[in-house]
C-alpha cells in the first residue's frame, strides 16, 4: 500500500498533508493520536470510501477502490442487539461471498473454508451461535474470522480492542498477530493504546496537531518529538514494557489518547 504526497482536510483544517507511506508486506502499522486527527479516515482512504484533498493512495500498484477484496477490515466493536438472527458462521461467511447479490446458496467449498476460519480463531464451539448472544471477545473474534476470511492482503484495524478487558484485548491482538504471519497480510492498527500490541509493532504513524511522524516506536514515542508536534512538553516515560504519556494537553483528546496517558494533576492513568 502506497500514500503518497496525500493530504486529507475537513473544510479549511488539514488533518495531515503531504503524507508519504509505503506499507510492506506483513509490515505491522499502529496508527496512534488522539480524537480528531483523522486515524478513521486515514482507513476510510484506503478504503475507498473517502477521497483525498490531494496525492495519490494505492493498493498493490493499483488505484483503491470500494470493495477491493484485497481489504480485510474490523471495525469499531460494536455489540449486536440480541435478536439479531446471524450466526458466527454467516458472519464469517460474509468475508467470503458477501459481495455478491442476492441471497447466498453456499457450496461446500465455502462451507469448508468458514469451519476452516472458525478453527483459526479458536470459535469452532460456537459457530453455530447467534453472534448476539456472545461476549465482546467472542465477536471480536468473529470479526477478526470475516476479515481474514477472504485471505486479504491488508487488514485494516479501527480500534479493535475497544471496550475489551486486559485479557480479552491480548487474545485478540495475538489472534491479529498470528494472522498477520501466517497470511503475510500487512496491517494497519489503529488505537489510543499501543501497549497491548507494543511488541508486535513494526513502525509507528502517530498523528497529532496536524502533523504527522512515522517510524519505530523507539523513534517517535519520545519525549522531545510529542514535545514537538503538541507545541508543549510531554514525557515520554518507559515503565515494566509499557509506554506511559503525561502532559498531552486535554484539548488534544487526552482523555482518549493513544498509549497510556496521565494528566497533569497526576490524577491516574486512563
Amino acid at each position: 500500500m502506497s500514500l503518497r504526497n496525500a493530504t486529507l482536510s475537513f473544510g479549511d483544517r488539514p488533518l495531515w498533508r503531504n503524507l508519504n507511506l509505503e506499507l510492506e508486506r506483513g509490515e505491522f502499522l499502529a496508527v496512534l493520536g488522539p480524537n480528531g486527527t483523522g486515524k478513521t479516515s486515514l482507513l476510510k482512504t484506503i478504503l475507498g470510501q473517502q477521497p483525498l484533498t490531494s496525492g495519490t493512495v494505492e493498493l498493490l500498484g493499483q488505484k483503491v477502490t470500494r470493495g477491493s477484496r484485497d481489504i480485510g477490515y474490523i471495525p469499531q466493536q460494536k455489540l449486536l442487539e440480541h435478536g439479531t438472527p446471524l450466526r458466527a458462521r454467516d458472519l464469517v461467511a460474509f468475508g467470503i461471498d458477501g459481495h455478491r447479490w442476492g441471497l447466498p446458496v453456499r457450496s461446500a467449498a465455502v462451507r469448508q473454508r468458514v469451519d476452516a476460519v472458525l478453527a483459526s480463531v479458536g470459535a469452532s464451539d460456537y459457530a453455530d451461535s447467534p453472534v448476539a448472544t456472545l461476549s465482546g471477545g467472542e465477536q471480536q473474534r468473529i470479526r477478526v474470522g470475516q476479515a481474514i476470511a477472504g485471505d486479504p492482503r491488508i487488514l485494516l484495524c479501527d480500534e479493535p480492542l475497544l471496550s475489551l478487558d486486559l485479557h480479552h484485548q491480548r487474545a485478540v491482538s495475538d489472534l491479529i498477530d498470528e494472522k498477520r504471519r501466517e497470511l503475510d497480510t500487512a496491517v494497519v492498527f489503529v488505537t489510543h493504546d499501543v501497549n497491548p500490541i507494543l511488541g508486535m509493532v513494526d513502525r509507528v504513524l502517530y498523528l497529532a496537531g496536524g502533523q504527522f511522524r512515522i517510524g519505530t516506536p523507539d523513534e517517535v514515542l519520545r519525549s522531545e518529538v510529542l514535545s514537538y508536534m503538541y507545541d508543549t512538553p510531554v514525557e515520554v516515560i518507559r515503565s515494566r514494557g509499557r509506554i506511559i504519556v503525561i502532559g498531552a494537553p486535554d484539548g488534544y483528546g487526552a482523555h482518549d489518547h493513544d498509549v497510556h496517558h496521565v494528566e497533569h494533576h497526576g490524577g491516574g492513568g486512563h
